[in-house]
């Protein structure tokens, strides 16, 4: 596997973007005006997905990383449930809502791999590398 040394070749942050993206795109509709505590929550929770696995990513431990990327799929996990709160309230449509979900469940898989890829790695971290 090829050494990844700037955030934005990791996939995995690629794939939060665009989901953090879709759900700032769907926040702007007019269904979510007054629902602003809703909205807040939504924008968090999407947010903090990417921002976890770069707070990991720059950190150059292994075991950090993988502690990020569990809270980053706490986010997720949060963020596909505030999901089901708009689809059941008819804040958004049924296609739209799977077209999410099916994202956010792309998502959480590709997170779980990489942390029992990590969990299996012997290496520990860029941090670690030029210690004896």
């Amino acid at each position: 596997m090829a050494t990844i040394t700037k955030l934005e070749e990791l996939e995995i942050w690629q794939l939060a973007r665009v989901y953090s993206k879709n759900i700032a795109s769907l926040l702007k509709s007019d269904s979510f005006d007054t629902e602003y505590g809703l909205k807040q929550q939504m924008r968090n929770a999407s947010g903090s997905v990417m921002d976890n696995i770069a707070e990991g990513f720059g950190r150059g431990s292994k075991n950090e990383f993988i502690n990020h990327l569990t809270i980053a799929k706490g986010s997720l996990e949060e963020s596909r449930s505030q999901l089901y709160r708009c689809v059941d309230c008819g804040f958004i449509a049924d296609r739209t809502f799977s077209a999410l979900l099916n994202d956010s469940e792309i998502l959480v898989k590709r997170i779980t791999g990489l942390i029992n890829y990590l969990n299996q790695s012997t290496t520990k971290g860029s941090k670690f590398k030029n210690r004896q």
